[in-house]
């Protein structure tokens, strides 16, 4: 592992920052759009789950209560677009399950309390992994938990701050460890991340003009 005395996580934040700019995140207009986005958005594009998202909006299923009450085929069909529609329907009603037992159908409701212990009720649901519970927490519920995602492993891999193979909770704990504890860094860093991994960190790195072109990487890693 290489030495990170130079490079450390709170540098990394400061030299996306200055080189993006806050990015706005979450891409949705509500805590529930936030909520079912992170569902329909595991294995498929933004750009698939938007359409899917726009189906559901256009169908009056954006609501907890409705997603509750509606027929998991009638859903299936609705977020088509999103690819393995019928798994994703499952865990859309296994979610809505969740926040109506919880509060009868309001998410805001249902993400109210302390954030650890909602975290490890949210991991009961099916379908709901550690990537999807922290994306709800963070950006429907502005619970101060940081969102790992394959974005975050690959740079971190590169960078030499995380063996290939790390589990999630250890990764996380790299950033939650050293960082304050505030949603809104947590929110920014990690789009700061996506946006990074989108634009440079891909599968085969694009290391020219990458605001971490001089710091110590492997592009070959994954």
């Amino acid at each position: 592992m290489r030495s990170r005395s130079r490079y450390s996580l709170k540098r990394l934040y400061d030299v996306l920052w200055e080189a993006y700019g806050p990015q706005g995140w979450w891409p949705a207009r509500t805590p529930t759009e936030v909520a079912v986005g992170a569902v329909l958005t595991q294995n498929t594009s933004w750009r698939n789950v938007e359409r899917a998202i726009a189906a559901l909006g256009a169908a009056d299923l954006l609501d907890f209560r409705r997603l509750h009450e509606v027929e998991e085929e009638a859903l299936a069909e609705c977020i088509r677009p999103a690819g393995t529609f019928r798994v994703k329907a499952r865990r859309l009603k296994a979610l809505a399950a969740w926040v109506w037992r919880r509060s009868s159908g309001s998410l805001e409701a249902a993400l109210r309390g302390d954030g650890r212990i909602l975290r490890a009720d949210l991991l009961s649901v099916p379908g709901i992994g550690p990537e999807t519970a922290d994306a709800i927490l963070l950006y429907a519920g502005n619970h101060a938990t940081f969102v790992v995602d394959a974005y975050t492993r690959r740079i971190l891999i590169r960078h030499g701050w995380i063996e290939p193979g790390a589990r999630y909770e250890v990764i996380q704990s790299q950033f939650e460890r050293v960082l304050p504890s505030s949603a809104e860094m947590f929110n920014e860093y990690h789009a700061l991340l996506v946006e990074l991994g989108k634009r440079h960190c891909r599968a085969l790195a694009q290391c020219e003009g990458c605001p971490l072109e001089s710091w110590p990487h492997d592009a070959d890693a994954s």
